[in-house]
């Protein structure tokens, strides 16, 4: 019998498939490094940015690595911190990483990678990992064996070593992808996605010696118009940065261990902070990282309201004893029981925001959602040209009467309730009365001597006053007898007074609700719910008419 003992091996092939190529952009590298450093305790991360080398360093303060810490741990392809169920480090942080291949992401990023680590009181160690090579040992299907790291060099990394007591350093040569974001946008993406600080606010991070704060997103929170905070979540974002909300936030009660919060801005390309294919949208976060970009994408619906949304829902029991999360680490697999529990419960609160949305949008004179039902189409599109028109009458600020102006925005407010109901009514009593005189031209129908009359005291009427008002010129398109008829009159010309069905009856209550109306009054609701059904009468009596009936 052959006693031999056999082994496995890995070829390094296994790299590619397993996450050499996983990572789409500079910015989730970043992300990747700086996941690592939370998970090394380190309270400081500073990235280094020399575009014209097209190279980066990433520093941090972390616990570092001993050489065997190095090869057994770091340089093991699949090692996971949280063997024998240990989920913390030692300073109580959640363990961002999980599969222990997050990082062939840094190591495939540039040609060359060079790393050093020391442990406090220690020496650094370390070495290089050149890509052209591996690429080449991929090439050759090599054993990981026979693949060795080059010996580092400390003098690439010169300035970087100064005060470095602990912690690991990554020198990147020559990024495959080009650095083309500018540190805006870094600080930017920094900021979004990867709060850190949420969990423990002595943790920064600095791009070429600026530390990355929520600052980084004034251009965001100043055009948040709405918020809708999910189980009282204490953000800094909301609490520092979105202070002038207070009358534009409501809370929202969801199950289980979820906070976070979904805001809207003024309009979509508000979205638009980072660069002109991405929007910022609604992310999930798991221990301070982000594990889904824009949740609602699993939530499909052509509401208009979507496309204003925006913000963070951090859901941390998604990262248990079970490995939910894809290869990737960017994603959260789909058909998860706890993730899908997790949709369910946010489509029903979705649904409330959705209705907030277009409720607020009105109140404050912007467009809603024309899809929503909560109001008829016909008082939407008056809220719609109310708002336009009202805008022409906003004022700016007085610096005597501080709160003038939020007093003029209060009666814009008071009487968009009135334009909703007075615009379409007015269209109606427009149009009736146009069509009924149309008709009567038609028709050929002669005036009675009542409206005769009553049309020599409608000219009498008007000449007075623009002789009061100086004006020589004509008011009225055609200046015919019609012009100057209304409802009452126009209807004893085509139909008989006293029938039951008679459009003149309808006409007689019609007449002083009508008048209050065309003299911009405000009605009362006995008033409008008269002429509501008066209009409606009228409305079907005209149809008959014009249809021959």
């Amino acid at each position: 019998m052959n006693n031999k003992l056999f082994t496995f091996q890995i070829s390094l092939s296994v790299l590619d498939h397993l996450g050499r190529k996983l990572y789409r952009n500079f910015a989730t590298i970043l992300g990747e490094a700086i996941s690592n450093s939370w998970d090394a305790d380190a309270k400081n991360v500073w990235i280094y940015i020399n575009k014209e080398t097209n190279s980066f360093i990433i520093k941090d303060d972390g616990d570092g690595m001993t050489s065997d810490d190095f090869q057994n741990k770091f340089l093991k392809i699949g090692y996971s911190k949280r063997r024998n169920g240990k989920n913390k480090s030692k300073e109580g942080r959640s363990y961002i990483g999980r599969k222990g291949i997050g990082k062939l992401a840094l190591l495939s990023c540039s040609d060359r990678i060079t790393i050093i680590s020391k442990i406090k009181k220690g020496e650094y160690i370390g070495g290089v990992i050149d890509n052209s090579g591996l690429d080449n040992a991929i090439t050759e299907d090599l054993i990981p064996e026979k693949y060795p790291l080059e010996e580092y060099d400390l003098e690439i990394f010169g300035k970087y070593l100064k005060d470095h007591e602990k912690g690991t350093l990554i020198y990147f040569e020559n990024i495959n992808d080009e650095i083309k974001n500018s540190l805006n946008f870094l600080k930017k993406t920094i900021a979004l996605y990867f709060r850190f600080s949420l969990l423990d606010e002595a943790f920064n991070v600095f791009i070429n010696g600026e530390k990355v704060t929520l600052d980084d997103l004034d251009d965001l929170s100043k055009n948040t118009q709405f918020l809708w905070n999910i189980n009282n979540f204490n953000d800094p974002y909301i609490k520092n940065n979105l202070t002038n909300l207070k009358k534009q936030e409501k809370r929202i009660v969801m199950e289980g261990n979820i906070k976070g919060f979904i805001a809207s801005v003024k309009k979509p390309r508000y979205l638009k902070i980072i660069d002109n294919d991405e929007k910022v949208g609604v992310d999930l976060f798991v221990n301070g990282r982000i594990r889904e970009r824009d949740i609602l994408k699993h939530i499909p619906t052509d509401r208009i309201a979507m496309s204003y949304l925006y913000g963070q829902i951090h859901f941390d029991e998604l990262d248990d004893e079970k490995d939910r999360f894809t290869s990737s680490r960017e994603s959260i697999i789909a058909s998860d029981e706890k993730f899908e529990k997790f949709l369910d419960s946010l489509r029903k609160k979705l649904s409330e925001i959705l209705e907030d949305w277009d409720k607020w949008r009105l109140e404050k004179g912007d467009e809603g959602d024309p899809e929503n039902d909560r109001i008829s189409k016909k008082e939407r599109t008056s809220l719609g040209l109310y708002n336009a028109v009202s805008k022409e009458f906003e004022i700016s600020e007085n610096p005597d009467d501080p709160n003038n102006k939020k007093k003029v925005e209060g009666w814009f407010g008071e009487l968009g309730d009135d334009a909703k109901y007075n615009l379409p009514a007015y269209t109606e009593c427009f149009i009736s009365e146009n069509l009924v005189r149309k008709h009567i031209k038609d028709k050929t129908i002669s005036l009675s001597n009542v409206a005769k009359r009553e049309v020599e005291d409608q000219r009498q009427r008007e000449q007075d006053r623009k002789q009061e008002g100086n004006i020589n010129i004509n008011l009225r398109q055609d200046n015919d007898d019609l012009s100057y008829l209304d409802m009452d009159y126009l209807s004893r010309q085509v139909d008989t007074p006293g029938n039951q069905n008679s459009i003149c009856n309808d006409a007689k209550e019609y007449k002083p609700i009508r008048n209050a109306l065309m003299h911009t009054a405000l009605l009362t609701n006995e008033a409008k719910q008269k002429l509501t059904t008066i209009r409606e009468n009228i409305k079907a009596r005209v149809k008959n008419l014009l249809s021959g009936n």
